[in-house]
């Protein structure tokens, strides 16, 4: 990306800043929930953030210098999010046995009326994010030269 003119971007760029701002996004989201509203993370929710908050730099740093490496760094963060994200989402809704539960009654707890936004519990919305950014990095790249 050399300028800044909507129209020059490639389709490339295009997917890139989709998955930078859904990332973005997700992130506020988290800080929002965790330091505003003061409601902490189960065990779960953590482990997905470690994995949604160094996209912002990476996707970020990679639109500004263009220089297109977002893709190696950021496939491998995704694809991890996205499978913490669906073992919890099956924690939740009691597909998966849970030898282990991450939320808990007097700890930190993803169930309650409290963690739902939009309607959706917070594990459903972390792996919609995580799955819409990987479809943005996996999307065909427009042309290169």
């Amino acid at each position: 990306m050399t300028k800044a003119d909507p129209q020059s971007m490639s389709r490339d760029d295009l997917t890139l800043t989709a998955a930078f701002l859904i990332a973005l996004a997700a992130t506020l989201g988290a800080l929002f929930i965790g330091e505003v509203l003061g409601q902490m993370p189960c065990m779960l929710c953590w482990y997905q953030r470690i994995a949604m908050f160094p996209l912002v730099p990476i996707l970020g740093l990679s639109l500004w210098r263009g220089d297109g490496m977002a893709r190696a760094y950021s496939l491998p963060l995704a694809i991890a999010g996205l499978a913490l994200a669906a073992w919890h989402s099956g924690l939740y809704v009691g597909i998966l046995p849970a030898p282990i539960v991450p939320c808990t009654e007097n700890g930190p707890s993803c169930t309650g009326e409290a963690q739902m936004i939009l309607g959706l519990p917070i594990p459903y919305l972390s792996a919609v994010a995580f799955a819409a950014i990987l479809a943005c990095l996996l999307f065909p790249k427009g042309h290169r030269p």
